[in-house]
């Protein structure tokens, strides 16, 4: 049986794929977490639930993107 060698192609497609999946996560989280807290003023008035959606998005994203993919040197 012979044993798969990891081509040098695999580590610049995994870093890759880590490249474009860490900024997804901030943007998706701030339109998605900021949609929140825009909805949510437009419903009530309060125009500070803007900012703090798009706070609690970056936060949550970061959080994903630490779980994901910086937990590998724990």
């Amino acid at each position: 049986m012979s044993e798969q060698k990891p081509r040098p192609e695999d580590g610049q497609r995994e870093f890759a794929d880590v490249a474009w999946s860490v900024p997804g996560y901030l943007l998706s989280g701030m339109i998605i977490w900021g949609g929140a807290g825009w909805l949510l003023s437009r419903w009530t008035g309060q125009s500070w639930l803007i900012p703090v959606g798009l706070i609690i998005g970056v936060v949550l994203a970061v959080y994903l993107v630490y779980v994901k993919h910086g937990r590998h040197s724990l």
